[in-house]
């Protein structure tokens, strides 16, 4: 995994738009938890879209090196 990429001569690291990729999926996948009615059953819904961010994030960074390799 390459650890910046270019933007019109500006440097950005590879995490940050990996994370604003998982931002993405994440607020799709929280709107369609909502609308299921997932958060009547989660006991601290804060708690639990940080966890869910972390996993979205981490399985994208895992995806990337899968296809780095």
């Amino acid at each position: 995994m390459y650890g910046e990429f270019t933007l019109y001569g500006v440097f950005i690291p590879t995490l940050l738009g990996l994370m604003l990729i998982a931002y993405l999926v994440h607020k799709g996948l929280h709107l369609a938890l909502a609308r299921l009615g997932a958060y009547r059953h989660v006991w601290h819904p804060p708690l639990f879209d940080l966890a869910l961010y972390v996993l979205v994030l981490g399985a994208l960074f895992a995806l990337m090196r899968r296809v780095q390799a």
